[in-house]
């Protein structure tokens, strides 16, 4: 099956009903610490002898704690236990298998999930039909006990649909703040709905506990003809919901045609294709064939994901796939095992250092063959999160440390602006991206808001007062402010523009070209400042803009689609230039105009940030009242500045 538009939809706007789960279940981590009925936080102290579920409140209790019950989980072994489990049987509780093998109209691919269809990923689908054979039938011997009947192939077979159908449609549920909770099945308004690496719709959930989203519908099943010539109609399931648990609502994110199928990613979309299709299969079993992954040669993002810059050939001028796979996968392994360190051990500087030096390094092959990752690589944007991420925890270590040491306060704030360098960097390098494939705009709204947040810390921090960063002492902040503020009123345009909740496709586009220019202005007069501190950053001449990186090349070239949609014949090339090379014009001529710039530049990508995040969330999402509150207080502090000179 499939969903389609029942009518034209612009860009931002919800295409579903709030639609409450057919079943779901925290994940294990978390069922101590949040609601088992609505996945809100519980207040502490937290219950320290696991005895789950817990609730927040005596009509949670009252909306779960009898499906709980009876739902044959309290019979699951506890080494067994975990969402996807809890998931299948509660949704056994309310539903049977069709005689067309699906639970609540929705597909169970069980005979593929069990069965290995690959001999080269034999290894890998052998461990999913043995962990579906195995959950199956720690299943079946609960059911058989909540029911008091036989445990025979009949209850797992039913087991085994139930937990297969959980995980092919069930959908990881996450709260504000991104972290994964636990799991929801959704009836098919939503599991209907397929996938694409380069999708028109996303989702967003909503854990409160009321809510007044309008019951709007801008989809419909599109019937596919089914094996054996059976087509399978939305008539065929009940529709039975829970009507509490995590909600969910479809949301499009690019203007959608009458008639054209509603699509939403399964997988990270900003990821190179293999490591796209690898995951799907390995969770889904289907090969992806949408437009993005059947583009040859490959689009130019998933190109640019996946490259790595030769910067200086040998003497045949050429050189060979097996030795830049190889020097991939040795770069790519440096950055894994140095950010799976940070994560255990937590020494957020190690961590910097070895980072700076995986990306500044070069991995010779044969001859005078040179590789090193483009800054455009997947792995160099997941480098650049980390060290923006590291860096302002060692400025925040070192501030918490008490010391009047004038050093330490020196030395955390040029971590402050190295952090907000690496944001900014990560920001351009995705929205570079976004020009050419605008399903990225989740990934590219977080971070704008990162790199916004980043830079008004580094705006306000109370260590100007300590520095001489450019040989003059720091000036009045106001009179800097006041005079800054009135040069642009896009960021008061865009904060309208999510205030109204809605936009359309050619003003969206207008206010992004926008945008883009006023930053790349006052970028550039303060990158110089940003990155003096960082040798892997001072090789970076353009945050923004990323023209530099192209050169054409009469050998090994192929046809790319660059963001004003013409083609040329390139091939994406980059090498470090000298430490001392910086990449500026316009620079400030003072600290006053350094840190109101500063203050510019991160106004515009909050409230950018904010738009992309509106698009994809609504204005009421928790990310984009964020935002606002943020630059409400900011725009109020400017005013009262203005007042007080």
């Amino acid at each position: 099956m499939e969903m389609r538009s029942s009518e034209e939809i612009e860009i931002g706007r919800d295409i579903t009903p709030t639609l409450t789960p057919l079943s779901f279940s925290l994940h294990n981590s978390n069922l101590n610490t949040h609601c088992s009925a609505c996945f809100s936080p519980l207040s502490g102290p937290f219950p320290s002898i696991p005895n789950p579920p817990f609730y927040c409140s005596p009509p949670c209790s009252a909306a779960l704690s009898p499906l709980h019950h009876s739902s044959a989980e309290t019979h699951l072994p506890p080494s067994v236990h975990s969402s996807h489990l809890r998931a299948a049987l509660r949704l056994l509780r309310s539903h049977r298998p069709s005689p067309s093998l699906r639970l609540a109209g929705l597909l169970s691919n069980h005979r593929i999930l069990t069965s290995p269809q690959t001999p080269s990923l034999s290894h890998d689908d052998d461990h999913v039909s043995e962990s579906i054979r195995l959950g199956a039938a720690a299943m079946a011997e609960a059911i058989a006990e909540q029911r008091a009947v036989p445990n025979g192939d009949a209850v797992l077979e039913e087991a085994t649909i139930a937990f297969c159908a959980v995980l092919t449609n069930a959908v990881e549920v996450h709260d504000d703040e991104g972290r994964a909770l636990g799991i929801a099945v959704f009836d098919p308004t939503f599991s209907w709905i397929n996938h694409s690496c380069s999708p028109n719709a996303c989702y967003r959930f909503i854990l409160s506990s009321h809510s007044d989203e309008p019951e709007l519908l801008g989809i419909a099943p599109h019937p596919q003809m089914g094996s054996g010539g059976v087509c399978v109609s939305s008539n065929e399931f009940a529709q039975e919901v829970l009507g509490y648990g995590p909600r969910l609502v479809v949301r499009s994110i690019k203007k959608i045609k009458k008639g054209e199928e509603v699509t939403v990613a399964y997988t990270d979309i900003l990821q190179p294709k293999a490591m796209r299709q690898w995951e799907l299969w390995s969770k889904y079993r289907f090969v992806c064939s949408c437009k993005r992954c059947r583009a040859l040669p490959f689009s130019y993002v998933d190109h640019a994901l996946q490259e790595i810059s030769t910067f200086s050939y040998d003497s045949t001028g050429s050189y060979s796939k097996f030795l830049k796979d190889m020097a991939d996968r040795k770069l790519s392994e440096g950055i894994d095992d140095v950010i799976s360190e940070y994560l255990s051990v937590g020494d957020p500087e190690s961590c910097c250092d070895k980072l700076e030096k995986i990306l500044m390094q070069d991995v010779k092959g044969k001859s005078d063959s040179k590789f090193m990752l483009h800054p455009l690589n997947h792995h160099s944007i997941k480098a650049y999160t980390t060290l923006a991420s590291a860096y302002k925890v060692c400025a925040g270590d070192l501030l918490s440390v008490d010391s009047e040491i004038d050093t330490n306060q020196l030395k955390a704030f040029d971590m402050s602006r190295t952090s907000a360098a690496y944001s900014l960097l990560l920001a351009g390098a995705t929205h570079h991206l976004f020009n050419s494939e605008s399903s990225l705009i989740a990934s590219v709204a977080n971070f704008w808001i990162g790199a916004g947040e980043s830079l008004l810390f580094l705006s306000r921090s109370s260590e100007w007062s300590t520095c001489d960063t450019l040989g003059l002492i720091v000036p009045n902040l106001n009179s800097a402010i006041k005079f800054k503020w009135s040069k642009c009123s896009l960021v008061d345009r865009i904060r309208t523009c999510i205030a109204n909740g809605q936009i359309n496709s050619a003003d969206f586009e207008n206010v992004s070209n926008e945008f883009i220019c006023c930053v790349s202005d006052i970028t550039q007069k303060v990158w110089g400042f940003l990155i003096s501190d960082c040798p892997f950053l001072r090789s970076c001449k353009d945050p923004i803009n990323f023209s530099w990186l192209m050169s054409t090349k009469s050998s090994d070239t192929m046809d790319v689609e660059v963001c004003d949609n013409k083609s040329y014949k390139t091939e994406i090339c980059y090498t470090h230039e000298p430490e001392n090379s910086i990449y500026i014009c316009e620079e400030p001529t003072s600290t006053d105009d350094v840190v109101a710039c500063l203050l510019q530049l991160g106004l515009h990508c909050l409230a950018y940030g904010g738009l992309l995040g509106s698009i994809c969330y609504g204005p009421q999402s928790h990310m984009v009242c964020r935002v606002l509150n943020v630059l409400d207080r900011e725009k109020n502090f400017v005013l009262y500045s203005r007042e007080e000179s």
